[in-house]
């Protein structure tokens, strides 16, 4: 037996016993687990390591998404219903009953080590599964710590360790892909590469898509909130977030108010020149640098200087400012235009049009290059607008008036179930829309009872066909 499948054998033996548990049993596991990355000692050393590691968004920010998304995720599990009988429809004859998946491959990404695993952990413990997580090389560090964490508190319940178990240094494809071959669910999280492997390990599988995400300030827009807004979100964790705004169409009647907003709130909109410059720092090979993912303003300025010996004075001025994003005008979409495409930086794409629908065709664009049905952001007066982008644009959120990577994986203030793993439809490749949550870490079981029949009659279904087609 390899060192993988032995793995997966103690997790099967720990989930026999996982599943024989109350709901009320379950529900203490899931807030154990929670507990172990939302204390706030704990939380603060997962943070820390996560950038010591990986080099990738910045601590605060860490803290606060480790928080708010466990948090928020436990908020929506309290008083789920995950164990025996989930629901009952006595018109229809029919019960539920939630039945456990198994174990659990989780794929996870290193722009969150801790937020991301400590999620599809959670979700995976509420339906009774054990969970395996093989974590990016670079998050291996802190995900392996928070599972330790994580052990601590199933130790104080009385649950098996086993039931949460990490993929052992050094994570390689070939492990991970075995590991993926003996789970029962693959659940992935990061880049395409990973996601595609995913759906094509003979395990059923949800992946998601890739992000870079557009957002339209309209003419009825309130410039001010909008560009709160575009600012806490493009600034929040340098980023690294699939949900943060990649581009901005911005309709011509708000343009210079639009970028007067975003210039008092400390963006900076780089000249052609400088633009060229950040583009070969950015992509220096043609692939995006991990010299700029996840990093502030002020560092990517601070690098295009070290590049640039003839503008250097002019790039260490914009460092000097602490620049909070670095915004660079675009019209074009596609490979030789690789500002239209996702940055995993705060750096912004400004695209201008004429009108909105000139806007919410620019996005269709960007999409059909990168980023179709992950979401838009719209700020705007005009309601009917969302339903507009909701009908024609392939994307599977449409993010009204808010700050887009906040609210995206879902949020205090909108409906929208607390996910780090965002389905893109068959848009994206997926095979899933909605935010990723406990229901696709479950196996439901339907008893379906005789009800009084219920048959239409020929008029009901074709009379309306027939009346304006004729029968022939």
């Amino acid at each position: 037996m390899t060192p993988i499948a032995s793995l997966v054998e103690r997790a099967r033996a720990a989930q026999r016993i996982y599943e024989t548990w109350s709901q009320e049993q379950v529900d203490t596991v899931v807030t154990a687990a929670g507990w172990a990355i939302m204390e706030p000692t704990r939380n603060r050393e997962l943070a820390e390591m996560s950038v010591a590691d990986t080099g990738i968004g910045n601590v605060e920010d860490k803290i606060a998404k480790n928080y708010r998304k466990t948090f928020g995720l436990l908020r929506d599990l309290h008083g789920a219903r995950s164990v025996g009988v989930i629901a009952e429809d006595p018109a229809r004859g029919l019960t539920e009953i939630a039945r456990p998946v198994g174990v659990v491959c989780a794929i996870t990404p290193s722009t969150n080590p801790g937020a991301t695993p400590a999620n599809k952990i959670i979700n995976a413990l509420k339906g009774r599964n054990a969970v395996i997580v093989a974590p990016s090389p670079k998050g291996w560090s802190t995900c392996a710590r928070l599972i330790e964490f994580i052990h601590a508190q199933l130790d104080r319940i009385g649950a098996p360790r086993d039931l949460v178990q990490l993929l052992p240094s050094p994570v390689s494809k070939q492990s991970t892909a075995e590991l993926m071959r003996l789970c029962d669910l693959v659940v992935a999280t990061g880049s395409q590469a990973n996601v595609r492997a995913a759906y094509a390990s003979g395990t059923p599988a949800f992946g998601v898509g890739a992000g870079n995400v557009a957002g339209i300030v309209d003419e009825t827009a309130d410039v001010a909130l909008a560009a709160d807004r575009i600012v806490r979100s493009k600034t929040f964790d340098n980023a690294t977030s699939c949900s943060s705004e990649n581009s901005l169409v911005l309709v011509d009647a708000v343009r210079a108010a639009m970028l007067a907003a975003l210039e008092a709130r400390g963006a900076v909109l780089l000249n052609p020149t400088q633009k060229a410059t950040l583009q070969s720092v950015m992509w220096p090979e043609g692939k995006l640098s991990a010299a700029v993912t996840g990093k502030s303003a002020r560092v990517i300025a601070e690098t295009a200087a070290a590049l640039d010996a003839r503008d250097r004075d002019t790039w260490l001025a914009i460092a000097r400012g602490n620049p909070r994003i670095l915004m660079v005008t675009e019209d074009g979409v596609g490979h030789d235009h690789p500002f239209s495409g996702e940055k995993l930086s705060p750096v912004l794409a400004i695209y201008t049009t004429r009108n909105f629908d000139e806007a919410a065709a620019t996005v269709g664009r960007i999409y059909a290059y990168e980023g179709a049905g992950h979401s838009v952001g719209l700020h705007s007066a005009r309601p009917e607008r969302a339903l507009q982008l909701g009908l024609t644009l392939p994307v599977s959120r449409v993010i009204v008036d808010q700050a887009h990577c906040i609210a995206t994986g879902g949020s205090f203030d909108n409906g929208l179930p607390f996910s780090l793993s965002m389905g893109c439809g068959t848009w994206g490749k997926n095979n899933f829309s909605d935010n990723m949550n406990y229901r696709h870490y479950l196996n439901i079981t339907r008893i379906s009872r005789p009800i009084p029949e219920c048959v239409p009659s020929e008029r009901d279904i074709f009379g309306a066909f027939f009346d304006r087609f004729g029968k022939s």
